[in-house]
């Protein structure tokens, strides 16, 4: 009997027959002796294999650690896509699991320490205990750390939804031992997709509580505050996402709102901080801003150095400190830094102090040379009076180079990153100077001694011709 029929004969009149088709989809997913195909709906005296399903179902309860495996599985293909974050860890179960590093990272909790909303639980009290230890050490890199916590009252249709797939699953992968008709085979194929739809669906809605540990001032109590994630997006995306919108994560911060809050906290060590230690503090202290990655911060600072009223407004930079002189060296100011995140080196400066040692290095004008109101002697000729002796011609100024060239290696596996690292190191800096007219050339030479497939010479010859190359080609030889 065809689905429309079963809807005509149940239906009364001014009555939906979508409620009938979900009642019967249902009831064709757990019924023993209906069989469907399609539209068509029938009853038979053999059992289908839903049955069979439903009796190994009930028998993985038995079997937790075959549900755990096919959820971690889920969840290392979801944190693939790791979003804003450095790492993501999944299912973690005690605080030795997760590194101690200055990068931000998500930690996913294991299904056993579910979170409810607004309680202090089993997961509240994991993430305390990831936040302040690593193992039986304290943890030092406490503000790089999220968390994310299955909800307990979903858990358990979510676990129940992953015993069903893995039933489908194992009827499908035994399809021929257990001498499945055609139509049983089709019916459980289907059965298999659909547990395979509500699994995934269901993953989202359960993984659905961000807890962030958060800090107002210095001393007040570290707080772990919930946020519910939504959407069907990877995890550590919809995380990144509601960090990002509740300024819990920051992608990029201003110069001068560096300076405030190096002012207010304070941050400085005397008059000026080295840069290392600061990347140190924003990783450690929960009261501070939570950057992406220690670059966001060194890209605030070496905007902050180069800002044009610095004087004003936020610091200056020095290479070091002579404590027996009092004096920084190297200061400067309003000019670009190569700085780097990786073993950042030098200091930034207090504006006033910087700008006091600036101001009393620049020379004074020379004054004048004021006359004596005595004439010097003049050679006349035949007077054998000589003329006073001329002073030391002054010194030509040294002429500024016009022209720059490099050529540099790039490794073929991390071209990305390599190329980036010369953009924003080298081509930057020249780019700043005013009237300057910069070339880039890529050139790529590649030895392939098997031979080129046919399939990949199409695939580079076109995409060299959309990427509008100047010359390509294949050689044979």
């Amino acid at each position: 009997m065809e689905d429309r029929r079963i809807k005509l004969g149940c239906a009364l009149p001014q009555q939906s027959s979508h409620l009938f088709g979900d009642a019967l989809r249902r009831l064709a997913a757990s019924a023993i002796y209906l069989y469907q195909d399609g539209i068509r709906y029938w009853y038979a005296t053999q059992p289908t294999v839903t049955k069979l399903a439903e009796d190994r179902a009930e028998q993985l309860r038995s079997r937790p650690d075959l549900v755990q495996a096919e959820i971690k599985r889920r969840i290392d293909a979801d944190r693939r896509q790791t979003a804003d974050f450095a790492r993501v860890h999944p299912l973690i179960t005690a605080s030795g699991d997760v590194v101690d590093e200055p990068m931000v990272r998500l930690v996913i909790l294991g299904t056993d320490f579910p979170h409810s909303r607004n309680a202090s639980d089993e997961a509240t009290d994991l993430a305390r205990a990831i936040f302040e230890t690593r193992g039986n050490a304290p943890r030092l890199y406490r503000n790089a750390l999220v968390f994310v916590a299955a909800d307990k009252g979903r858990l358990q249709d979510f676990e129940e939804a992953v015993r069903r797939f893995l039933a489908w699953q194992s009827i499908c992968d035994e399809a021929e031992g257990l001498e499945l008709t055609p139509h049983q085979k089709r019916q459980s194929v289907q059965q298999r997709d659909a547990a395979e739809h509500t699994v995934t669906t269901q993953l989202a809605e359960t993984f659905q509580w961000l807890i962030v540990p958060q800090q107002d001032k210095p001393k007040l109590p570290v707080e772990f505050c919930e946020y519910r994630l939504n959407g069907s997006d990877p995890i550590a995306v919809r995380a990144a996402q509601k960090l990002k919108a509740e300024d819990l994560l920051i992608p990029r911060y201003a110069c001068t709102n560096l300076a405030q809050l190096l002012d207010d906290i304070p941050l400085w060590r005397g008059n000026h901080v080295e840069i290392q230690q600061l990347v140190e503090d924003f990783a450690r202290y929960v009261y501070l801003p939570r950057f992406r990655t220690p670059s966001i911060l060194i890209d605030s600072l070496r905007e902050g150095i180069a800002l044009l009223t610095w004087h004003n407004e936020t610091f200056a930079y020095a290479d070091g400190f002579d404590e027996a002189t009092g004096r920084y060296i190297g200061l400067r100011a309003k000019e670009l830094i190569p700085l780097s995140a990786e073993g950042a080196s030098g200091m930034i400066v207090r504006r006033e102090i910087a700008r006091r040692q600036l101001d009393e290095t620049v020379a004074p004008s020379p004054d004048p040379v004021q006359g004596t109101g005595t004439a010097e002697p003049v050679q006349v000729p035949g007077t054998g009076v000589q003329p006073p002796p001329m002073g030391p011609s002054p010194t030509p100024l040294k002429r500024q180079p016009v022209r720059f060239y490099g050529t540099v290696n790039l490794q073929p596996q991390r071209v990305g990153r390599d190329a980036a690292r010369v953009a924003d190191e080298v081509i930057s800096h020249l780019n700043g100077i005013v009237g300057s007219q910069i070339t880039v050339s890529i050139e790529i030479n590649a030895e392939i001694p098997a031979g080129v497939p046919e399939h990949i010479v199409r695939i580079v010859t076109e995409n060299c011709r959309a990427l509008r190359f100047e010359n390509q080609g294949f050689e044979e030889e």
